[in-house]
This record gives C-alpha cells, structure tokens and sequence, in this order.
C-alpha cells in the first residue's frame, strides 16, 4: 500500500504551489495512473513523495517512509524521466553498477536485460539508445532489486503501440504479484486501458480518485472526427438540424479543418455531409476526453479535448516479469566498493587519463634529464618548477573530482533515497578508491619514469636516494590528498570543475600563504614531540617508531604538505555542513 498524505511543494514565487495538498492511496495489486494534462504537478508529486524535493507532507511505503526503509532499492523502483547514466558505459555496465549499489548479484543484470527486450544490446552504450531502449533500461533499473513498489514518471513515453502494449503487460504482471504500481500519464485512453485505479489531479490539486470503469464513463466518451475544408458550414447544419430535431448534439471546432461530434454517429455525420454538398476528408469514431471531474463543491477545471483510440483494460496481455531473487544478501562493507570500482572503470576515461598521465610523466622526466639542474625526487616524479603539481598528482586530484562530478552530472543513485551520494558508506568508499588508484598511479609513474630515464641514460643517473622511505611516504601522501581534494570539493561544490579548481588552489593559493606564516621567526620547536605522544599514550609502540612519527612530522610540517592538509580540513568541514544541511531540509 502507497499512501501519499498531505503533500505540498515548495511555494513559487510567481504563483501557487505545483502539488498543493495532495493526498491518495495506491493499493498493493492494482495499477494506478496519475493522470494530469503536462505542467499539472505529476513528476513534482513523485518526486515529493520520494523525498528529492523540498515540501511538506509525508509517503508510507507499506507503513514507512522512504527515509526509514533501510534498502530503499528492494522497496521502490523508481524511473523519472531518461535513464541517468554516464553516455558512455554500457547498459550492462549500468546495471551491474546498480546492482552493486542495491546489494543483488551482478546476475540480476543480465536477467533483466533479457526480460525487457535489450539482450542482444547489453554492450552498447548509454548514450546510444533510443528513446524507447532508453525507456526499457530504466525499467529494467527500476526492477533491480525486485522491489514491491514501482514509481514510473511517463514511462510509455517514446513507445510504439506495440511497446506499450508489452510495457501494460509487464506492469499488470507486477501487480498480479501483489506489487504496487503507480506511474503518470497524461493520456486519458492510456489511463483507462492499463490502470485500475485513476488519480486525475489538475494544478497541482487531487480532482478525482475513480476506479477505471467509473472514469471511463466519466470522463471518456464517443465521438466522430471530421475534417473538411469547410467546417464552419458543417458545423452551422449540424447544429440547426440538431436544434430542429430537438437532439442533443455538441460540436466542438478543433481548429481551422477539425470538428468533433458528440452524439451523433459518422453514418449521421457522412449522409448530412452530402445533402448538402460539403466535402469530407476524415470521418472516424473516437474516443474523447470530457475532462476533469469537478471536485464536490467546485467548479470544473477547464482542460483541452484530447483524442485517444478505444480499448479495454481486460486487452492488456501480461507479460513476464523477472524471477524473484531468492536470497537477500545481508549488508555488508563491501558493496559500495563493488560500486565505485565498477562506476569508476566502467567507462574508458579513468583508463585514457592514466595512460595519458604516464606517457606525459615519462617524456616530462626525460626532457628535464637532459637540460639538467633537476633534483632526482623531483626528476623521478616529473615535476618541474613551472609546474604546480607533478602530472600524477593532478591526474588523482582530476580522477577525484570526477568521482563526486560524474554523480551529480549523471545521478544514477538520486531516485533512491537511501543511496543519494551523501551516505557516509559511499563517501567512505569514494576516498577508499581513490586513495587507492592515487597511489597505484604515484607509484606506477615513478617506476615508469625510472625505467625510462634508465634506458635513455643509463643506471648512474638513477639512484636510490638515503632518504627514499620519507620520500616515498611524501610522494604518495601528495597523490592520495590531492585525489581526496578533488573529491571533496566536488562533493561540496557538486561539480567536477569546482574540484579540479580545488586541486590546482592549494600550490597556487594556499602553499604561498603557508610559506609566508613560516617565515615568521619561531620561539618554540617541535623536538620531543614523539615521546610526549608516547607519554600520553596508554600502548607503548616500539621506538623505531618513533623515527617513522618524527618523518611524518616533518612531511606535514612541509608547505605542500601543511597547506594540503588545511585544505583537506577545510573540505572535510565543509562537506560535513552541506551534508547535515540538506539532511535537516527534509
């Protein structure tokens, strides 16, 4: 059971509400379609009641509001408008990446591309699907994890009649499974052929709650289409014989060639026609829309006649769901792992720029050899003095804007409320991620960059320097913080370019500021620090670990190495308040 209570949008500025105290029941079994002609407040209902915009009012999902529901992907399948992935991954690589996010077995994606029809096309991209492909994959998201409830915002929409047809049958086979269904529409005929149950809102306001049989004879009634070049004169001798019969006959000009007839038939409508010698280029039966039912107590809205093609809802074939998942894996740390691993190389970007970064980190390392004057640390990591960041380094801090960019550009996870990018578990297996792939990058250009200058100039040029753990702790602490500061400032920001921005701020910007504050003269030092920690300390560590504590000190006392870490403080904070602000607006 769907129950939406009370609910009511964000007022506007130049007007009222698009939803204003909407309330109505979806039942568990029955397919029920939101009707409204467009701009009525459909898609603002839906999303109101899946928590993704600001208003009032409250959704019980079987008893629980989205918020309370611990796996919202089991619950709620939800498809609002295109499918929002990345255009150049795969549409199993979409799925296998969802799948990751609702904790099903990555299996499940190639059981739903077979039960929407996209089998033989799970290898081809996102980004070129058409609009009926693109309607199917969403489906198919929308079923990943077997959920109970299904929200679908206009999902016939780019169908063909045969699509529709299948898409009804799918539909009407979820609720033969005691699901729920509950999709928009704003095509009456559409609504009385695959719905049980009609919610007709109009502004934003609840106008009717029917079952299909009491809104078909409500709101649908025949009609005969006629176009002619004459339809003023039509319509002038239909209504006088109407008025001299004593019928009851409507005539309603569509446009400047159009008329609807309500209460005649086409026979009627064609001998009229030729008595008195008007020609007629159309003449078919339809099905009308009468429009909206006027509230108790108000007045009908007034609406535009739609035309929809007759059929009844017994027509609709059911077609075959998938099979059910038959165990639920419980939770576990692991899965939003599984989810940034395949959402970071499920596209070729994250491959082409680390390609990209070793080539140019390699030829930069060999350019600076030859003109000499450049220290081997800097050297190994290709970094020279015109530069702000050695390539590797920008590289992580690129790959970590794009991890929080590309899920606000293309939010696969928005439609479910529990998954939404500002859950700690994804935020923690972001930096995990990243962290990890900064350092495999830092350490894949070192060693590419040595090799290289071995075989340009020879082993004498490359040596291991006394020094070489603290540098190596250096080299990787720069790559995994730059990685991070691009990934929270993007988190923040919500944009890829803010943490590319955030990136290049702290050589630019912050390292000179850092370098000014330690100019000032200093009365006290930090010597003894790593045995006052051991004082405090209620395990003892060995003392070789005191060396390595006093080298990691040192790194962060460095400018680079200071100016990074206020720089992270300060996105850390930053994404904190973002996050606990948004939280407090629902």
């Amino acid at each position: 059971m769907l129950q939406a209570i009370g609910l009511t949008s964000a007022p506007r500025r130049d007007g009222p509400p698009a939803v204003d105290d909407l309330t109505f029941e979806a039942p568990p079994g029955s397919v029920t379609a939101l009707l409204g002609a467009p701009g009525s407040g459909k898609t603002t209902a839906l999303r109101l009641m899946l928590e993704l915009e600001a208003g009032r009012g409250v959704t019980y999902f079987r008893g629980r509001p989205l918020h309370r529901i611990g796996h919202p992907a089991r619950e709620v399948g939800v498809l609002l408008g295109d499918v929002p992935g990345h255009p150049a991954r795969t549409a199993r690589g979409q799925l296998r990446m969802l799948c990751a996010a609702a904790g099903v077995p990555a299996s499940r994606a190639d059981e739903l591309l077979e039960v929407v029809g996209l089998a033989g096309l799970g290898d081809q991209r996102i980004g070129t699907l058409s609009a009926g492909m693109d309607r199917r994959l969403g489906l198919a998201s929308a079923l990943l994890g077997d959920p109970h409830t299904l929200i679908l915002d206009e999902p016939a929409e780019g169908l063909s009649p045969r699509e529709r047809s299948w898409l009804h049958g799918l539909l009407r086979a979820h609720a033969a499974e005691g699901g729920t269904v509950l999709h928009t529409t704003s095509d009456p005929k559409e609504a009385s052929r695959a719905a049980d149950r009609v919610v007709t809102i109009d502004e934003g306001r609840l106008v009717a709650d029917q079952g299909v049989a009491d809104f078909s004879r409500t709101r649908l009634r025949p009609r005969v289409a006629v176009r002619t070049p004459h339809a003023a004169r039509l319509a002038a001798v239909m209504n006088r014989e109407a008025r001299a019969a004593r019928r009851s006959v409507e005539v309603v000009a569509e446009d400047g060639s159009r008329l609807s007839v309500y209460g005649s038939s086409c026979a009627e409508v064609g001998d009229m026609a030729y008595r008195h010698g008007v020609p007629v280029h159309q003449l078919a039966d339809e099905i009308g829309d009468a429009g909206p039912v006027a509230p108790p107590g108000g007045v009908r809205p007034s609406g535009p006649v739609r035309i929809v093609p007759p059929g009844p809802a017994s027509a609709v074939a059911i077609s075959e769901l998938p099979p059910p998942i038959p165990v639920r894996p419980a939770r576990g740390p692991l899965r939003p792992l599984r989810y940034e691993l395949r959402r970071l190389f499920g596209v070729r970007t994250t491959a082409l720029i680390m390609a990209a970064v070793v080539l140019v980190s390699a030829g930069l390392c060999v350019v600076l050899a030859r003109t000499g004057g450049t220290p081997l640390p800097d050297l190994l990591v290709a970094w020279p003095d015109l530069l702000p960041l050695p390539p590797a380094a920008f590289a992580a801090g690129l790959l970590g804007a794009l991890s929080f960019g590309d899920e606000f550009r293309y939010p696969a996870l928005a439609a479910g409320r529990g998954t939404v990018p500002r859950r700690l578990g994804l935020l923690l297996a972001k930096l995990a991620v990243s962290a990890g792939v900064a350092s495999l990058l830092a350490l894949f250009c070192v060693l590419t960059d040595a090799e290289v200058l071995r075989l340009v100039y020879g082993a004498d040029l490359v040596a291991i320097p006394p020094n070489a753990p603290q540098l190596a702790v250096s080299w990787a602490g720069l790559s995994v913080g730059c990685a991070w500061a691009g990934l929270l400032a993007a988190g923040v920001f919500r944009l890829a370019t803010a943490g590319v921005a955030a990136v290049l701020a702290v050589p630019v910007l912050v390292v000179p500021l850092v370098q000014k504050l330690l100019a000032v003269p200093s009365a006290r030092s930090i010597a003894g620090l790593p045995e006052r920690l051991r004082e405090l300390a209620w395990l003892q560590w060995p003392n070789e670990a005191d060396r390595w504590a006093m080298a990691a000190v040192r790194v962060l006392t460095q400018p680079v190495g200071l100016a990074l870490s206020l720089s992270l403080g300060a996105l850390i904070c930053a994404y904190v308040f973002t996050s606990l602000r948004g939280r407090a607006r629902w």
